[in-house]
């Protein structure tokens, strides 16, 4: 699986959010901004990705994901 193909579901399901994937060979790095992480914690907010790609983590086609997840307040804030 490649970051493109990563960033496509993801932005799918996640379209009010800005998103970037970079990484290859199974193990990526997802950045997100958006408003829907407002309020949660850093779990919660990571279980929002996972729920997404947990099919593909599943199905061994990504190994390894780290992840920035911002809401937009807090991105304008950095």
């Amino acid at each position: 699986m490649e970051a493109d193909e990563i960033k496509a579901i993801l932005v799918a399901e996640l379209p009010e959010c800005t998103v970037t994937v970079e990484g290859s060979g199974g193990k990526f790095l997802v950045s997100a901004v958006g408003d829907v992480f407002a309020g949660l914690n850093a779990v919660k907010r990571q279980q929002t990705i996972y729920k997404i790609l947990n099919q593909h983590i599943a199905s061994g086609a990504i190994h390894a994901v780290t992840m920035r997840l911002q809401s937009a307040a807090e991105s304008r804030a950095s």
